[in-house]
């Protein structure tokens, strides 16, 4: 019984009782292994673990606790870790099977910060091959399984992370987003997750780097887990700063109207009535779709194109002879390369939709224009978007929605790709079920600086509506 309690604490509550020594950190970290145990066979979200390792840092955080000493905020707290991070003794293979042998000899920044605050890591969680793609499935390790219905896609790239926190298998974790890769998971599995603005945390030991500039504003890391609280604690550890205070009375709140000309489910849309009219009876609340939502996609897709995504395919055929076309027509006849094909598509289509020189000249210019404008549309706005067109689809789906050849993403990805094309941070919330009860979530965003008023927001509309619920 004591398990059960421990493993649907957050990792604030968890935090708040090994500090009054309610519970110890040994306790915590051996109930969260119990329940990987015997919950991830089903879901394959957690890839490599550091049980042993783990158990003796909890004792350690123990010892420290009878010596009166708190090593920080989420001391003896166990929580997982995005596998494209660096972890120290551990591998970082980006789902690669030329990179299983590569073992971490350092810790990703962020890593280096949590464990810092006291943070137990249990082990990393799966991402699909070299985090390119919102699917999790690879070579190396296989695909990751939704726990509300296995025959779902979990999401991606931080599948393995929505998934795991899904079950409940970890206190809280940490993902990274350059194209929905943290609301994705969050939204189909029904967890709470945040991606920060651009330049706010340090993507220093996250594999692939991305070098553009361009796509170095839409890529980052950030926390998932169950409360928004901990969304909160987590962001400020990530950051090392503390947040201004904004009061939500000070914001208008505008919710994207259901009636535009990208698919939306029409369980989707009643849930958006039904968050304005909440919202409506205290603030003011407004539908409307915000400035350059409707060619964010385009260009989302463009940066991601620079180049051909040359870095990448050179990452993914490090020790192959065979190119990008030649694995990808030879994996659909025979199954047999070391690449999976969600991958040698994605890096086909950044090759036939490369911007050129100049396109990226313009859209170095139309970003210039939209940070300045959006600056000041934003400083007193929220916007709340809904995170996909639908909960979580059968595996497969999302990918052939994003990766068609018919360029379809440009009704699939908006609601996602506006806050990486304009570095805003996004907080996603679980608030209902769809039409096949699986979760649905929504996206709260506003300039850089506005983070208290997001979580103020997301708080209210956790108790009001479906906020976490543990899958089993």
């Amino acid at each position: 019984m004591k398990e059960r309690l421990i493993i649907d604490m957050d990792a604030t509550a968890i935090a708040n009782a090994i500090q009054n020594r309610e519970i110890k950190s040994s306790e915590a970290v051996t109930a969260y292994i119990n329940h990987i145990s015997e919950e991830n066979p089903k879901i394959n979200a957690m890839v490599e673990n550091r049980f042993e390792k783990a158990l003796e840092d909890a004792y350690e955080m123990d010892a420290m606790i009878e010596r009166n000493e708190v090593k920080g905020p989420l001391h003896g707290v166990p929580i997982s870790i995005k596998e494209s991070l660096h972890v120290t003794e551990m591998k970082t293979t980006a789902g690669l099977e030329h990179r299983q042998d590569l073992i971490s000899k350092e810790d990703a920044e962020v890593v280096t910060r949590l464990k810092n605050a006291g943070a137990i890591i249990l082990g990393k969680t799966n991402t699909p091959a070299l985090c390119f793609c919102q699917e999790t499935e690879n070579k190396l390790y296989g695909r990751t399984n939704n726990p509300w219905d296995v025959s779902r896609t979990a999401g991606g790239s931080s599948g393995g992370e929505g998934a795991l926190l899904a079950v409940g298998g970890a206190a809280a974790g940490i993902g990274s987003d350059i194209g929905g890769s943290i609301r994705f998971p969050s939204h189909f599995n029904g967890v709470i997750g945040f991606k920060p603005g651009m330049n706010q945390v340090s993507t220093i030991g996250h594999i692939p780097q991305v070098v553009h500039p361009l796509q170095e504003r839409m890529m980052t890391i950030g926390p998932m887990g169950k409360s928004v609280q901990d969304m909160k604690l987590l962001y400020q550890i990530l950051t090392g700063s503390s947040l201004d205070s904004k009061p939500l009375h000070r914001f208008r709140i505008e919710i994207l109207p259901g009636s535009t000309d990208y698919p939306l489910s029409q369980k989707t849309k009643e849930i958006l009535d039904q968050l304005e009219i909440f919202l409506g009876k205290t603030y003011s609340t407004k539908r409307a779709v915000p400035p350059y939502f409707k060619n964010s996609s385009l260009i989302w897709q463009e940066i991601m194109s620079i180049e051909g995504s040359k870095l990448i395919e050179l990452e993914a055929y490090n020790n192959d002879r065979s190119n990008v076309y030649t694995s990808f027509f030879k994996e659909k006849l025979t199954q047999r390369t070391k690449v999976h094909p969600y991958l040698s598509w994605a890096i086909m289509g950044s090759k036939m939709f490369r911007p050129s020189l100049k396109r990226v000249s313009e859209i170095e210019e139309t970003l210039e224009q939209g940070d300045e404008l959006l600056a000041a549309y934003l400083k007193n706005r929220l916007l709340i978007f809904p995170v996909y067109h639908s909960g979580a689809l059968p595996h497969g789906q999302v990918f052939k929605e994003i990766f068609s050849i018919r360029k379809t993403f440009l009704n699939f990805m908006p609601y996602v790709a506006y806050a990486n094309v304009w570095g805003l941070p996004a907080l996603t919330v679980p608030v209902g079920v769809d039409e096949n009860n699986m979760p649905v979530s929504v996206q709260i965003m506003s300039a850089t600086g506005n983070e208290d008023a997001l979580f103020r927001i997301g708080r209210l509309l956790e108790k009001k509506f479906r906020g976490y619920i543990r899958s089993t």
